[in-house]
């Protein structure tokens, strides 16, 4: 292979192999050109690697080494290519003295871990959808910025309410407890984000504060620590309800997806709609089969009518042929008295003649008379079954709200809704009140 693909290759082994790494020892050859960017070299009593720390990185040191400081640093280990040096990337550089920083990190969080404020057991859930975010960080830091980006992307309309306060500083303890107080007491927010950008282990004490924890355990609102990058490690982190590795992150975490959401609204959309049509299909279907089934009390009237037609027609018929007998009987009658032709005989009974033929007379009149009266009584008892007779008389049709016939007082309460059909037209009513003895109430 050429020295280029090897030295590639030692960079990539390197690079996977070792990601980040925390070295101690006593800066030396410390250079500084123009560009921003420093080099030096860490050694020990036997060995030493070259470092490079880049301007971006640099600038957030607060105080500049020296020759022969002892410091610590964070960093990549890779690989210069075009020189083939092993050196260290520098992210993070501090004086090596912070090691009792870490041992009081470490007997706080051993002090806390001890009474519970670390325990699963007590860590509130986050809402899914909050109504309202707060943020405790600095107003004019990168964090603050960063969360109302991934706010306003993901769901903007969750309002968001600044909690101020300093988040590095010997007075930052108090100022981050205060803020967390705020909110708790304001009563708006339902989620709280506490947090600030990445720095050293000196810039983010604060979040390592007894009271700041202790602050955060007792608050009442479900609570995000978001302090830093994602390798820095706080108190804040253990106590808090949730730990988020960048403000970005915990804004990500606690936010709906705008996105997600609208399309699962769609799928329901389409869901509720399908749903829908199939229903009214079905309940067309129903419909279409009770209207099949319910017979209509206007082919009941027109078959009594067409009846009471027929009937008449026979009558009629009846008359007609009971006439013509009659009629007959008579015409024979006569042929055999003009037969017979006694002029004496019929000279003495002549008033005979005329009584019987008034009787004739009366006998057909009466059979008239009694055959209107059974027709005029057949349509009376039409008349009586007829429905439409019976609401025409002042009766009503009561269906209860389900679209029953009430036949009885005592399946309604006052309140129900009813709807009366009378002779011509209906009527929506309201009860008012029921009385089922039969008895009408006092002013009714």
């Amino acid at each position: 292979m050429s020295v280029s693909e090897l030295n590639h290759q030692v960079r990539h082994l390197l690079e996977s192999s070792f990601m980040q790494v925390w070295v101690e020892g006593e800066l030396s050859s410390l250079s500084r050109p123009s560009s921003g960017h420093w080099y030096f070299s860490l050694k020990d009593k036997k060995c030493q690697v070259r470092c490079a720390m880049f301007r971006g990185a640099n600038q957030r040191v607060r105080s500049i080494p020296k020759e022969g400081d002892q410091v610590r640093i964070r960093g990549k280990v890779t690989l210069y290519e075009n020189r083939g040096d092993f050196q260290i990337i520098v992210e993070h550089i501090e004086p090596a003295g912070l090691g009792a920083l870490q041992q009081a990190f470490e007997a706080l969080k051993r002090k806390l871990q001890g009474e519970g404020l670390f325990d699963p057991a007590r860590k509130k859930p986050i809402p899914a959808m909050p109504r309202h975010i707060g943020v405790v960080t600095s107003p004019t830091g990168a964090a603050i910025h960063d969360i109302l980006t991934v706010l306003a992307r993901r769901c903007p309309a969750i309002p968001v309410t600044l909690y101020p306060t300093a988040v590095q500083g010997q007075a930052a303890t108090q100022d981050i407890v205060r803020a967390i107080r705020n909110a708790q007491s304001h009563g708006v927010a339902d989620v709280l984000i506490i947090g600030r950008g990445g720095g050293s282990l000196e810039d983010l004490w604060c979040f390592n504060e007894e009271a700041v924890a202790r602050a955060i355990a007792d608050c009442t609102l479900p609570t995000v620590s978001a302090v830093g990058h994602e390798v820095d490690v706080t108190i804040a982190d253990f106590v808090a309800d949730l730990r988020a590795p960048t403000p970005s992150a915990a804004a990500e975490k606690i936010s709906p997806d705008l996105g997600h959401w609208l399309r699962q609204l769609a799928e329901q959309e389409l869901r509720l709609g399908n749903a829908a049509r199939a229903a009214l299909k079905r309940f067309s279907v129903q419909l279409e089969h009770l209207r099949t089934r319910l017979r209509d009390p206007r082919r009941d009237l027109q078959e009594k009518a067409q009846r009471m037609d027929e009937l008449e027609i026979r009558l009629g018929k009846a008359m007609t042929q009971r006439l013509e007998r009659l009629e007959l009987r008579s015409s024979h009658l006569a042929q055999r008295l003009n037969m017979q032709s006694p002029r004496k005989l019929l000279a003495a009974n002549g008033d005979k003649v005329t009584a019987i033929e008034r009787g004739l007379n009366a006998a057909i009149q009466a059979l008239l008379a009694n055959r209107r009266n059974t027709m005029e009584h057949l349509a009376q008892t039409l008349n009586v079954v007829s429905p439409l007779a019976t609401l025409g008389r002042g009766y009503a049709i009561v269906r209860a709200p389900d679209g029953s016939i009430v036949r009885e007082a005592s399946g309604l309460s006052p309140g129900d809704r009813i709807s009366a059909r009378v002779a011509h037209g209906d009527i929506d009513a309201e009860v008012i009140s029921v009385n089922d003895d039969g008895k009408m109430p006092e002013g009714h």
